[in-house]
């Protein structure tokens, strides 16, 4: 009698389990999953470090000519950038809507051999925000890309510009408010303010403490010339032109400095040749650009350094930038994209420290082809160049070494969307 009790408990527990995981996963909310698996092959005309063989670099210092790194090469496979996102639809808030998206992919630790990143890749936050949406309002809260810096270059690399006229990173912590204004049938005018993580605490200089930043984005849209392929070709997007800036304050600790950082910049993005329908990208073409000055934003590469000089005369290291890129599609799998950008010192002739990233700059051609939807294939070439200044206070210790270092730089890739 006993070993029958124990028998049908058992049976009980097993039947319940399902029934127990069903309801832990099925979430209360609507819930959709997306992102994509993404191999790359990189093959660098030079040594770009840990990272190199998978994106170049953040700061996007490339090695000069005449040192080890400039003579060695670079081949790797990499699946890394792989990428997985939830979008989350909530119940309504006093008529509002309520969102969230979580996104992660597998570039959290470079720690790691080559070996062990390759085989255990740590996944890595990119975004995690919640969204409540009115009629013509938003609050977004969460960790969201950088309102500072609206392009993202269409570029295979994984950098998208960054370091290199478009300055559309880091992702950080933020509270922002989008408000809408529609002028007609076609035109809307969108006002963003935001609060954001001050980043430049984890520069290279010793703080005291910063301020949070405020920053903000003032766009104009139009339908009047229909719509045009944006990044990567996956979305459609008509007339847009605005300004955007960002600002913050620090305090340096050794010596007791305070500094501001601040950028503002002017974006664009035009349908050249606008979708026949609105929808498919064949036989249309998008340009896409913006310029910026900055200071003391070497956190999301708008300006190459943080400060310059030391003691009493640290400064903040200003900066601009300038960024461009074409889109075509000829045919709805076919897609070629073309681009260039530009990041520079301003203050060049204030830098006291030898071999400072006094500019850099970066062209790209790619082209990728869908089989359909979900597969797609890609293949870019890049040349990157960097402007070291002061190279001469180098010489005794790097006597073959030049003022400027250049890539050449081939990358092929396979897509799977969902």
């Amino acid at each position: 009698m006993k070993k029958q009790i124990i028998g049908m408990v058992a049976l009980g527990l097993m039947m319940a389990v399902p029934a127990m995981a069903e309801e832990a996963v099925m979430s209360k909310f609507k819930v959709s999953l997306y992102g994509f698996v993404k191999l790359d092959y990189v093959n660098n005309s030079v040594d770009l470090g840990e990272n190199g063989g998978m994106l170049l670099p953040t700061s996007g210092k490339i090695p000069a000519a005449g040192t080890q790194a400039f003579k060695d090469t670079q081949s790797i496979f990499t699946a890394r950038q792989s990428r997985l996102g939830l979008k989350i639809s909530g119940p309504d808030l006093g008529g509002a809507k309520t969102g969230a998206v979580i996104e992660t992919d597998f570039y959290g630790d470079y720690a790691a051999s080559n070996n062990q990143q390759t085989e255990s890749p740590t996944m890595r936050m990119r975004l995690a925000y919640g969204t409540v949406d009115w009629t013509n309002t938003q609050i977004l809260f969460g960790q969201n890309w950088d309102i500072f810096g609206p392009m993202v270059a269409s570029t295979v690399d994984f950098r998208s510009g960054a370091g290199w006229g478009a300055p559309n990173t880091p992702r950080v912590p933020q509270l922002r408010v989008t408000q809408k204004y529609n002028m007609g049938e076609n035109n809307t005018l969108a006002v963003v303010l935001g609060l954001e993580n001050p980043t430049q605490d984890y520069t290279d200089v010793t703080k005291a403490g910063s301020m949070v930043n405020g920053a903000g984005q003032v766009m104009f849209t139009s339908k009047a010339l229909g719509t045009a392929p944006g990044y990567y070709g996956l979305g459609m997007k008509p007339l847009t032109v605005g300004l955007f800036g960002a600002y913050g304050n620090q305090t340096i600790n050794n010596p007791n400095t305070n500094l501001n950082s601040w950028g503002y910049g002017l974006y664009t993005f035009i349908p050249v040749v606008k979708s026949a329908d609105g929808k498919g990208r064949a036989n249309s073409a998008s340009f896409e650009a913006q310029i910026y000055e900055a200071a003391n934003m070497s956190f999301n590469g708008a300006t190459s350094e943080a400060t310059f000089g030391t003691g009493n005369q640290t400064n903040a290291a200003k900066g601009f930038g300038v960024a461009a890129q074409l889109i075509y599609y000829p045919t709805q799998e076919l897609g070629v994209t073309a681009g260039y950008g530009l990041k520079a010192a301003i203050n060049a002739g204030n830098y006291t420290a030898k071999n400072y990233d006094n500019s850099n700059y970066q062209l790209y051609l790619n082209a990728a082809y869908d089989f359909n939807a979900a597969v797609r294939v890609a293949a870019e070439y890049q040349y990157a160049r960097t402007n070291y200044g002061n190279p001469t206070l180098d010489v005794a210790t790097n006597p073959g070494k030049t003022d400027f270092g250049f890539a050449n730089i081939m990358r092929v890739s396979a897509f799977y969307f969902f």
